[in-house]
C-alpha cells in the first residue's frame, strides 16, 4: 500500500509540474498550447460484462501421479493465523495433495496434481466448450465450473498442440448453457477495446478491459503464429479464456503471457479467431487436424541469395528441398524454386506461406506462382495432408560402407572437399542417395566458416547447377567469378540429409 501510495504521490507531482510549466509564459513564446486529450475509453462495461461472464467457464483438471518412493515431502509454509491462503495449502500439502508426500513420511504411493484455466462456450445445444490444449494436456479428469457455481464433467473432442487449442463437449441436458459467438479478427485494429475474461490465479471468473497493442505477433510458441497483443491483464489461470470485442464477440483465444515475475505486466497474446475458427471446426469434425501440405523445406530469401540469384528485388521465399513421396515430388517444385505467391496470396517469409498451406483443404488444387531460371511462371499443385506427410520429413538413415584409399583433395573458398567415398560416407553418416562433393575441413576465419559450413556437410549444386567432384565445383565457381557474380550460391545438406541454400562470398 506505501509502494501504491508513493508512485500516486509521484503522479500527483508529475501532474502539477507540467501544469505550473504551460501557466506560466515564456518570454519568446508567451501562448503555450496544451496537448490535445486523448480520448476517453467506454464510460461502463458493466451492462456487456453482465451479458457474458454466463458462457465464460473455468476448467480444472486432475492428474494422477506416482510420487516416486522415498521423495521427501515438500516443507509446509508458515501462515499467518487467519491467512486466508490457510485452506489452499491444507488441501496442497495434505496427505493426498501434490505436496504432502503421499504414502508414509517419505513419499512413495500415488497423488493428484491439479490445474486451473479458462475456457468458453460456443455451441449450447452440443455442449460444446474451448480452451487452450495446455489447460488439458495429461488430464485424467477435466470439470468445465460456470459462473453460477454449477459443474459438469467434460470429455476432450479434439485437441491440436501446434496451435494451443482443444474442443471439449459437456452434457447440455443437465441445465441451459449460453453460447458466445466468434468475431472476425482481421477486422480488429490496434488501438481497439477489448475485455478479457477468465480465471486468474483461481480466483473465479474476472473481468479486465485493454485495447489491442499489436497484431501478428511471432514469440516462436509454434509454426503458425500470429497472436494478437493486448494490455488488458492476463494472468495464469486466464489461459483458455475469451477476448471479447466491444460487441461481446471473441476475437481471440487468450494463451500466453510475457512476464518475469509470473503476474500480469501488460503483455498477452491471444489466439485470433481467424485462425483458431478453422482448427475447432476440424476438430469438431474428425477429432483432429486436417492440414494442407506442399511437401517442400524452406528458407527465407536473404539479400544475398537475391544477389547470388541476379534477383532485381528480395522477395518471396526459397525452396531449400522436396521432400521424397511429397505432393510436387513429381518435378512440379524444385529446389531453388522461389514461391512469390501461394494461392493469390504473395508470400515474403517462411512463416506466411507455411500459414497459408495449412489453412487450405487437404486436396486442394492450387496455383503457386514461382520464380524458376530468373523467370516467373505459374504451377498448379495438389496438397497433401500434413499429418500424413510428417513421417516422410524424417531425415534419411546414414549409411555404411568398406574401405577406400584415401582421395584427393582440393582447397576452395576456405573448404576442403573431397569426392564421397565410402569410408567418408559411413564417417559423416552421409545418406546412401546423396551426390556431391563433402566438405573435409573448414579453415578457421575463412569465408566457409563464416557462414556456418562444417565438415561433413556435402554441397550438391553451385547456383542451381549439379557439383559430384570438387574439381566440378571448382570449375563452376571460376565461371561465376569470370561472370562477375559477387556471391556463389550454394545447396548444402547437413549430415543426416537436411538441406539449405548457403551464399558464400567469391571476392
Amino acid at each position: 500500500m506505501l509502494r501504491f501510495r508513493a508512485l500516486l504521490l509521484r503522479a500527483t507531482v508529475a501532474g502539477i509540474a507540467v501544469f505550473t510549466v504551460a501557466a506560466v509564459p515564456h518570454p519568446l513564446n508567451p501562448v503555450l498550447v496544451a496537448p490535445a486529450a486523448a480520448q476517453a475509453g467506454p464510460d461502463s462495461v458493466a451492462d456487456l460484462a453482465e451479458e457474458l461472464l454466463e458462457s465464460v467457464v473455468n476448467i480444472s483438471t486432475t492428474q494422477k501421479v506416482d510420487a516416486p518412493e522415498g521423495a521427501p515431502r515438500r516443507p509446509r509454509p508458515q501462515l499467518p493465523e487467519g491467512s486466508p491462503f490457510q485452506e489452499f495449502f491444507d488441501e496442497f500439502f495434505g496427505e493426498n495433495g501434490p505436496g504432502g508426500g503421499g504414502e508414509g513420511p517419505r513419499g512413495g504411493g500415488r497423488g493428484e496434481v491439479n490445474s486451473l484455466g479458462s475456457g468458453f462456450v460456443v455451441d449450447a445445444e452440443e455442449g460444446i466448450v474451448i480452451t487452450n490444449n495446455h489447460v488439458i494436456a495429461d488430464a485424467d479428469e477435466i470439470t468445465v465450473n460456470f459462473n453460477d457455481g454449477r459443474s459438469l464433467d467434460a470429455e476432450i473432442v479434439g485437441r491440436d498442440p501446434k496451435t494451443d487449442i482443444a474442443v471439449l463437449k459437456v452434457d447440455p441436458k443437465k441445465f441451459p448453457l449460453k453460447a458466445v459467438p466468434f468475431g472476425d479478427s482481421d477486422k480488429a485494429r490496434i488501438g481497439d477495446w477489448v475485455m478479457a475474461i477468465g480465471n486468474p490465479f483461481g480466483l473465479g471468473g474476472s473481468v479486465t478491459v485493454g485495447i489491442i497493442s499489436a497484431q501478428n505477433r511471432n514469440i516462436n510458441s509454434g509454426p503458425y503464429d500470429r497472436f494478437i497483443q493486448t494490455d488488458a491483464a492476463i494472468n495464469r489461470g486466464n489461459s483458455g479464456g475469451p477476448l471479447f470485442n466491444m460487441d461481446g464477440e471473441v476475437i481471440g483465444i487468450n494463451t500466453a503471457i510475457i512476464s518475469p515475475s509470473g503476474g500480469s505486466i501488460g503483455i498477452g497474446f491471444s489466439i485470433p479467431s481467424e485462425l483458431a475458427t478453422g482448427v475447432i471446426a476440424q476438430l469438431r469434425e474428425f477429432g483432429e487436424t486436417r492440414r494442407g501440405y506442399l511437401g517442400v523445406r524452406i528458407q527465407p530469401v536473404t539479400d544475398d541469395i537475391a544477389e547470388s540469384l541476379d534477383m532485381t528485388e528480395t522477395k518471396g521465399v526459397l525452396i531449400s528441398g522436396v521432400i521424397d513421396g511429397g505432393p510436387v515430388a513429381d518435378g512440379t517444385l524444385k529446389a531453388g524454386d522461389i514461391i512469390i505467391e501461394f494461392d493469390g496470396k504473395t508470400v515474403n517469409e517462411p512463416r506466411e506461406l507455411s500459414s497459408a498451406v495449412a489453412e487450405s483443404p487437404v486436396g486442394k488444387s492450387v496455383d503457386v506462382l514461382i520464380l524458376r531460371d530468373g523467370k516467373e511462371q505459374t504451377v498448379k499443385v495438389t496438397l497433401g495432408r500434413l499429418e500424413d506427410g510428417e513421417e516422410q520429413m524424417a531425415a534419411n538413415e546414414s549409411g555404411e560402407g568398406g574401405g577406400d584409399a584415401a582421395p584427393a583433395e582440393v582447397e576452395v573458398l576456405g573448404m576442403t572437399l573431397s569426392i564421397i567415398t565410402d569410408d567418408l560416407r559411413s564417417q559423416y553418416e552421409i545418406a546412401e542417395d546423396l551426390k556431391g562433393v563433402v566438405i573435409t575441413k573448414v579453415a578457421e576465419g575463412s569465408l566457409a566458416a563464416g557462414r556456418g559450413l562444417n565438415p561433413g556437410d556435402v554441397v550438391t549444386e553451385v547456383a542451381q547447377d549439379a557439383v559430384n567432384t570438387p574439381e566440378e565445383m571448382t570449375k563452376k565457381i571460376d565461371e561465376l567469378k569470370t561472370a562477375g557474380r559477387k556471391n556463389a550460391l550454394l545447396m548444402v545438406a547437413a549430415p543426416g540429409g537436411e538441406l539449405r541454400f548457403v551464399t558464400i562470398r567469391l571476392d
